[in-house]
């Protein structure tokens, strides 16, 4: 069976071996400890044994962590307060754009790595936030390829991965992921999103007034979320974003069928509905912002995509008939260009290219 928290597709094991390594003591230990990581998402690439980071716990002395409302979107800078407020670690310079890795910390043993490029010759640029779905890693953020085009139209980037995601599951229990502790992952990715523009807005070399993000799935999500607490995210380019929890969690291969029905209880559901993005986006007309949905996108089920297109105006709604017609409008524009538009001049909301099928 593929596991997602494993990678989906990446790994594959057996029913045994998975119930195997979930039962391993060793393993576990391994992975409170931070001396061992799952290995990264959808073949890109197996990430590193790494020691703790300074403040994580161990398994006989678990990290404290802040008491953080994932119910509440906007917030709380006097209960997260920066741990490490913006710690360089990496540089790149190529003659298109600069790079640096800067790793950020509000929760004790969670330490977040963004990383921002800048195109050469912007003075303070305007920023775009990137966040993938689960369970993507940070691999495209350090790609040639993926830096010249997040900022070929003037824009800066800055990338980073959500809670319980790649390298940022780490001191928690086998039995514990994204989906499983699904409020706090999409509560606290919300938060993260606000606290990223706080730091990015006191380095002074970028422009987050008026900032962007793009999301998919799971980033998409959590972008809806943010952007109901924080004014500054003005624009917003939502790929298939996931939602509609109930239907969600009932239909989509995310989830794994022998876990499912855990998710249907009436508790978790309850849980999950006071993140679900569903419920906000009614908040942002005053906001830019188009969802784009790929028909034959399999991770959110049809009725969970249809509610969360009857809560966008139709102007905010770009429908493709399937992948290849997504990436025919994707050549015209890129993955920028509408963003771009919508902050140069803010131009029609969803402004979808010929070869979109409504």
């Amino acid at each position: 069976m593929a596991d997602p928290r494993f990678g989906g597709s990446a790994l594959t094991f057996s029913k045994e071996q998975v119930s195997l390594i979930r039962s391993s003591m060793f393993i576990r230990v391994l992975a409170a400890s931070g001396l061992l990581c799952i290995p990264a998402v959808n073949g890109m690439r197996a990430q590193q044994v790494f020691p703790p980071y300074a403040g994580a716990g161990t398994a006989s002395t678990p990290a404290v962590l802040p008491q953080e409302d994932w119910t509440r979107l906007p917030v709380d800078r006097a209960t997260l307060k920066p741990i490490i407020p913006g710690l360089p670690m990496e540089k790149a310079e190529t003659p298109a754009y600069s790079r640096e890795m800067v790793r950020l910390e509000w929760r004790r043993g969670d330490p977040i790595d963004i990383y921002i490029v800048r195109p050469h010759g912007a003075q303070k640029p305007r920023v775009v936030l990137y966040l993938y779905s689960f369970p993507f890693d940070t691999d495209r953020f350090i790609d040639d390829g993926w830096c010249r085009r997040v900022t070929r139209d003037g824009l800066a980037a800055v990338g980073f991965v959500s809670a319980l995601t790649g390298e940022r599951f780490r001191n928690r229990p086998m039995r514990e992921w994204f989906i499983s502790e699904l409020q706090e992952s999409m509560g606290s990715s919300a938060h993260d999103v606000q606290l990223i523009l706080d730091y990015l807005a006191s380095r002074g070399d970028l422009s987050v007034d008026k900032a962007a993000m793009w999301g998919q799935g799971s980033g998409a999500s959590i972008a809806i979320l943010a952007a109901s607490a924080d004014s500054r995210l003005a624009v917003l380019d939502l790929l298939n974003p996931w939602g509609d929890w109930p239907d969600w969690l009932k239909g989509s291969p995310v989830v794994p069928d022998e876990e499912r029905a855990k998710y249907l209880t009436a508790d978790f559901l309850d849980k999950a509905s006071r993140v679900d993005p569903v419920d906000d986006l009614p908040l942002l007309k005053d906001r830019e912002y188009r969802i784009q949905q790929v028909l034959d996108d399999a991770d959110t089920p049809p009725a969970a995509r249809d509610r969360i297109a009857a809560q966008a105006p139709p102007a905010h709604l770009v429908r493709y008939a399937d992948r290849k017609a997504h990436r025919e409008a994707w050549a015209v524009t890129g993955i920028t260009g509408w963003i771009a538009a919508q902050l140069r001049d803010g131009g029609s909301p969803a402004s979808a290219p010929a070869a979109a099928s409504r």
